[in-house]
């Protein structure tokens, strides 16, 4: 037997046969042509072929992954469309008179080199998706490319590379799993693979040999481990492991469209964290109360070099608000600095960045940065039940003056005629020591508030919580944390608002009876975690 660790995916559990994707390496050559002009009809037309093809392909992901995933093939056809790529092909075929199969590859490659950062900004971590869409336009060139991905039983598949438009498509029926040598966590492919509930494991490297087509595998997508040609003791013990799944996936699909009421009729509100639009689809999967908290900086942490622009913001918050029709979606605003560090936005080296600049504290440092996030939100609050909370707080100082500029957001947009709910509401992230001794000012001034049990946590202990050597100190149950959160839901509750818990500690299952008995009114966690959650719930006396 041969174990082989990766990077897991998608959590299950996945036996059977390897098959090697069998993509077809076509070698591009470099071709003389004397009809320029008709070498650049002949990329032209390939082009506007690929994008009608990503269009059908949108419709059929629409179909089996919600549109949010489906977008993904959306950024794929701006890519195609953008004059600047033209442009490059283009001269590329006028200036080296070579064909438009060495054009496309060549002017792929030079996006993809990190010379050319510059040229890269908006595709900035989707490299994965220029070559494939590269890779689409190529086969429509050469018109007799094809690949091959068929076996006539169940299988699992292995790649050195999935493409997104090769995710989408695998047939569950027949792709048990997936492995592949590269990739990311936080690809477009693995954000498909857990959609779709393909077990996966990838980043395996050359560790993953051809020389294993044709036999026994076994992804264990829980613990990121694969098994080549499994002894018997292995077999058994992931089947097992496999049928428990399926009975525990089983009995929570059946706690869909039921409340979260515990047996003596309390309620709690159950609701979903997100970070990226293809996380939407997940939070409808779900079956969550609607996004709890929209961790808003991903947006710029994914942008590469370039601030997100108030449209590209916009579109995001109106997809969420959209897809969640009259459930609440809370966006928090860019909680940036500390662990979170975006390449375009530089705000200088620091000793101690978790209580350096960041949270709300950047946001009123670069407020023409911070009022065209609230503008974007603004706008999206007409689509939805929309709302925009506040990180990182500490003073009521600083929520007055994030409160004035969203006055200010209002009155720009109100002048250029734009639509917007001017009621939305507006909360307050408690994640310090100062917010909870103020909780009750706090409570005054802001419509609802949510406890990020995280920085709170650590901040109390005066620990990192990403310091492996205080493993054995740090204690998320530490009594002086519990007593934290009591004081302020009794603070927000003389106020007559709402509090909700949106760290970590949400999804502690051993806490939920105690945040039951504190009235607490909502707990916020990952969207696979909110089903174990309403079964919780509902157990409690």
């Amino acid at each position: 037997m041969i174990t082989l660790t990766g990077k897991k995916v998608s959590e299950g559990i996945a036996i059977g046969k390897l098959s090697f994707y069998k993509r077809e390496a076509k070698e591009i050559r470099r071709i003389y042509v004397k009809d320029v002009e008709k070498e650049i009809q002949r990329f032209q037309k390939a082009r506007m072929k690929a994008i009608q093809e990503l269009k059908n392909l949108y419709d059929t992901a629409a179909k089996e992954v919600g549109d949010a995933n489906a977008a993904i093939f959306e950024m794929q056809q701006t890519i195609l469309e953008r004059q600047e790529l033209v442009d490059q092909v283009n001269q590329f075929i006028v200036e080296q008179k070579l064909n438009a199969e060495y054009a496309v590859q060549s002017v792929a490659e030079n996006y993809l080199t990190e010379e050319n950062t510059e040229q890269k900004i908006y595709t900035q971590g989707h490299d994965v998706d220029v070559k494939d869409v590269a890779n689409r336009v190529l086969k429509i060139l050469s018109r007799t490319w094809k690949d091959r991905m068929l076996m006539d039983e169940p299988f699992v598949l292995a790649a050195g590379e999935l493409y997104p438009s090769e995710a989408v498509q695998l047939d569950k029926s027949k792709v048990l799993g997936f492995v592949t040598r590269y990739g990311t966590i936080n690809s477009h492919t693995a954000v498909l693979a857990r959609t779709k509930g393909i077990p996966s494991v990838i980043g395996l490297g050359e560790a993953l040999k051809k020389d294993y087509d044709g036999k026994m595998i076994i992804i264990d997508g829980y613990e990121g481990k694969v098994y080549i040609e499994p002894d018997y003791s292995t077999l058994t013990k992931m089947k097992q492991k496999q049928d428990t799944n399926v009975t525990h996936v089983k009995n929570l699909e059946r706690l869909k469209g039921k409340e979260n009421v515990t047996q003596s009729g309390q309620r709690i509100d159950v609701c979903a964290n997100i970070g990226t639009r293809e996380d939407i689809e997940n939070v409808i999967r779900s079956d969550a109360g609607g996004i709890g908290l929209f961790r808003s900086e991903f947006l710029y942490m994914d942008n590469g070099a370039k601030l997100p622009t108030e449209e590209q913001q916009f579109q995001v918050y109106k997809l969420a608000a959209e897809s969640m029709g009259v459930k609440k979606v809370v966006i928090r605003t860019a909680d940036l600095g500390g662990e979170k560090q975006a390449d375009c936005l530089d705000i200088g080296k620091e000793a101690n960045p978790s209580m350096g600049l960041r949270g709300i504290r950047i946001s009123l440092e670069k407020e023409e940065i911070f009022k065209t996030q609230l503008r974007a939100i603004l706008r999206a609050s007409v689509y939805g039940n929309v709302s925009i909370m506040f990180p990182m707080v500490t003073s009521m100082e600083e929520v007055t003056r994030a409160k004035l500029l969203l006055e200010t957001a209002k009155r720009e947009l109100k002048a250029e005629k734009s639509a917007f709910d001017e009621e939305i509401q507006v909360g307050v992230m408690i994640e310090t020591p100062a917010a909870v001794m103020i909780s009750g000012e706090l409570a005054r001034e802001a419509d609802f508030f949510s406890i990020g049990t995280n920085d709170l946590t650590q901040f109390t202990l005066g620990m990192d919580r990403e310091n492996d050597k205080l493993t054995k100190f740090y204690n998320p149950h530490h009594p002086a944390l519990i007593k934290m959160i009591r004081i302020v839901a009794n603070n927000v509750h003389l106020e007559g608002k709402k509090i909700s818990i949106c760290g970590d500690l949400a999804a502690d299952l051993d806490l939920t009876e105690t945040f039951v008995q504190m009235g607490i009114d909502e707990l916020s966690v990952a969207p696979g975690q909110v089903l174990a959650l309403r079964k919780k719930i509902r157990e409690i006396q």
